[in-house]
């Protein structure tokens, strides 16, 4: 029981540690109406399978085939702190991006491919 607790604690200090890391980031700057949003897409298998094809043809040259990124400059994206965002958190960051850490916008996408890549995200994670 004591391991158990301990492990639950460790765990729990690790996201929230790496909840930190991202608070200071374009995280926190997300619209609340766009946190809330929700993955039409969540689910589908064919979704997921065009998502990885976006994400091949978008992604992968920065955060590598198996989306664990260069552990630099170029974030793993299967990590906790990306699991804990929202769908909305996700698809509002391909949309809006960030140049100055290297993140292109992806707003020229059309928005069901987005989803398409948060659905693939997901599935892999």
């Amino acid at each position: 029981m004591m391991r158990r607790t301990s492990a639950i604690l460790s765990l729990l200090l690790s996201a929230t540690l790496a909840l930190a890391a991202v608070s200071n980031s374009r995280w926190e700057q997300i619209p609340p109406k766009d946190h809330a949003r929700s993955n039409p897409l969540a689910g589908n298998p064919q979704a997921v399978a065009a998502g990885r094809l976006v994400y091949r043809d978008h992604c992968q040259q920065c955060h590598q085939a198996n989306a664990q990124g260069d552990g630099r400059k170029r974030p793993s994206l299967r990590s906790q702190a990306i699991r804990s965002l929202s769908d909305g958190d996700i698809e509002w960051f391909l949309r809006q991006g960030d140049l100055r850490h290297g993140m292109p916008s992806w707003s020229s996408l059309p928005q069901a491919q987005r989803w398409q890549v948060v659905a693939y995200l997901r599935s892999i994670q």
